[in-house]
């Protein structure tokens, strides 16, 4: 073979090398590099997470002048310093403007390619106003106190809790994606309790969409985020129609889409006879560890048990995630829903403290909440 030929050959073979070298190159820069700088600022932010023993201390407070001057030097701060009065009700609307400015950080520091799952986060709470919303209102409630204010429809959500007729919040909701689910509630074509499974069955379906629209290990955390939150919603409306008896086919209408769960799974917890074969089958998936940790409170019906330990484990995932992936989505996610038990709780506390409620009943109230 001619030398030239053999320049040729290796020449060829080294562009390709170079070549594969610098797509590989470029691969794991596209996909950890945008990750660099807001994974070390939410780390750092982590590090400002309240302890168990911080929390111990708030509950000491006793009034919510003191409750409020002990977190003087928190985050929190800057909201709470603009109140005129201190309630639980303007405290807690204080700690709701901190959250919504957590979800806006993320979706402002975030990579542009997973910044649009945030703000579907964020629209979880348009669906939980606008369920409370209306069932306040088909039951007579105050509308108002069932609002929180987060979302990205903060102002119609207001508009629909103040409205004077169930046809005016129609024309509130109207060109929203949520009209026509609606509509067919004014119609009674469907029930409230199909209003608002129809609700969160759409919301589910965007997250689960955008999640398997990703790659690699954004796909991978994702998907399973969203499948963890299916199947703890699945699980849950399962577990209350077996404590009250409801058919399989009734239990079926209720449910979102599949989640990890298998469909075989899915059929046998919906035609067991009661609660205690529900818990057995579930002894034999992958959320056994839950039911063992709660089994005692299930099996008296305590279904808000079951409940609190699901957000843990969710929460223990995805931090698990977060050591795996130090560099991806699973940081922001984990850090999302340790700032939302955070704040669950600190809305607690203040509300105990307005109620009067002795400071070791609000310790143990506390622990109890996800």
């Amino acid at each position: 073979m001619e030398i030239n030929t053999i320049t040729g050959i290796l020449d060829t073979t080294l562009a390709l090398i170079f070549t594969w070298i610098g797509y590989k190159t470029s691969r794991i820069i596209w996909k950890y590099t945008p990750y660099s700088y807001p994974n070390a600022r939410i780390r750092a932010m982590e590090a400002r997470f309240f302890t168990e023993q911080r929390f111990s201390e708030l509950a000491e407070s006793k009034t919510l002048n003191n409750f409020v001057m002990n977190l003087e030097d928190s985050d929190y701060k800057p909201y709470l310093s603009k109140l005129n009065s201190y309630t639980a009700e303007t405290i807690d609307r204080a700690f709701d403007e901190a959250l919504a400015d957590t979800y806006a950080l993320m979706f402002k520091i975030l990579p542009k390619r997973v910044r649009q799952f945030f703000n579907l986060l964020l629209e979880e709470w348009d669906v939980r106003n606008i369920s409370s919303v209306v069932k306040a209102k088909l039951y007579g409630e105050v509308a108002r106190d069932y609002v929180a204010e987060l979302g990205t429809m903060i102002e119609k959500i207001k508009a629909m809790a103040e409205a004077k007729t169930m046809e005016e919040i129609l024309v509130i909701l109207e060109g929203t994606e949520y009209e026509e689910v609606y509509q067919k509630l004014l119609l009674k074509e469907i029930s409230v309790e199909e209003f608002e499974t129809e609700l969160y069955r759409m919301h589910y379906l965007k997250l689960l969409n955008f999640a398997l629209s990703r790659g690699d290990e954004e796909r991978k955390i994702l998907e399973e985020f969203v499948k963890l939150k299916i199947d703890k919603i699945n699980i849950l409306t399962i577990l209350r129609a077996k404590l009250h008896r409801l058919s399989s086919e009734k239990i079926k209408s209720m449910l979102l889409m599949e989640g990890s769960l298998s469909q075989r799974t899915i059929e046998t917890l919906l035609n067991v006879e009661d609660l205690s074969m529900a818990l057995a089958e579930l002894d034999s998936t992958k959320y056994s560890e839950i039911v063992r940790e709660v089994r005692e409170e299930l099996e008296k019906g305590d279904l808000a048990s079951f409940e609190v330990a699901f957000e843990k484990f969710i929460r223990r995932k995805m931090i698990e995630f977060t050591r795996f992936y130090p560099l991806s989505v699973a940081v922001p996610v984990s850090y999302i829903l340790q700032k939302e038990s955070e704040v669950r709780k600190l809305k607690a506390i203040a509300k105990l403290i307005e109620d009067k409620i002795k400071p070791e009943k609000i310790k143990t109230i506390i622990g109890e909440i996800p």
